[in-house]
């Protein structure tokens, strides 16, 4: 983990989390575990296909920022939003991106001026 010194006291990226983040992630893992429960599927079951520890499994259920993305995109994989993964930050949905592009570009465009010979 990533560490920053603050008041001689040792405070990880997890500790600086926004708490819209923390609330979110948290919520991610409450769907979770509804999702696994809807498939019948009991925690050791989802730790086994995932192939992590239970204890690990159970981080990603409380919405622990500390596991890895693998770990929970393999998550969505099992429960069958593997597909939604990818769809996040798609450039097509990006609203304040395509936003940003219009805004640079340019008033005029010119053509190139040919070369002048020395």
């Amino acid at each position: 983990m990533v560490g920053y010194m603050r008041r001689g006291m040792r405070t990880t990226v997890i500790d600086t989390l926004p708490p819209k983040v923390k609330r979110a992630l948290v919520k991610l893992g409450a769907d979770i575990v509804l999702a696994r429960k809807k498939r019948s599927l009991t925690a050791v079951m989802m730790a086994e296909r995932l192939g992590v520890a239970k204890s690990t499994y159970l981080k990603v259920e409380k919405g622990d920022p500390s596991v890895g993305l693998g770990t929970y995109a393999m998550t969505f994989f099992v429960l069958g939003f593997g597909d939604l993964l990818g769809e996040i930050l798609d450039a097509r949905r990006d609203d304040q991106g395509l936003m940003l592009d219009a805004e640079r570009m340019p008033q005029r465009i010119r053509t190139p001026k040919a070369p002048r010979a020395l």
